[in-house]
């Protein structure tokens, strides 16, 4: 149960679902042979190029995000290509957040996700191995 590997995916031609659904994959171990739904199996993703991902159709202006602060009245929104611009990271996160469980493996799971802005990581001695999406 121990043999993680890290894989490294390049966000830069790839389309934001496509993408969140093959990490969340490798993250929750389904790919490997010895998967449990109880057990963190997966591995650790670095994902490069996150300011460089597509969409497809509409979505750069009709995908929202919504926060609210707490206070009435106060439901602050947010579409997609204000979310690339200000954090590129968070949209990707929250994509493949989506997709893993609403408990304390999901949280585990998302530890091992590392997003960078452009193609430099600091993950060089851990040798991941270059995935296609």
């Amino acid at each position: 149960m121990d043999n993680k590997n890290w894989y490294i995916i390049d966000a830069e031609k790839a389309v934001l679902g496509r993408l969140a659904t093959k990490v969340a994959t490798l993250l929750r171990g389904k790919h490997k042979p010895t998967y449990m739904p109880h057990i963190d199996d997966g591995d650790f993703i670095i994902v490069i190029n996150a300011k460089l991902v597509k969409v497809t159709g509409n979505k750069m202006e009709d995908k929202k995000y919504y926060k609210h602060t707490g206070y009435i009245g106060n439901l602050k929104t947010a579409n997609l290509s204000y979310m690339l611009n200000k954090n590129p990271t968070f949209v990707i996160r929250n994509a493949v957040k989506g997709m893993l469980p609403k408990n304390s493996l999901g949280r585990s799971m998302i530890k091992k996700l590392k997003i960078f802005e452009n193609d430099e990581h600091p993950h060089h001695a851990q040798k991941p191995k270059v995935l296609e999406v």
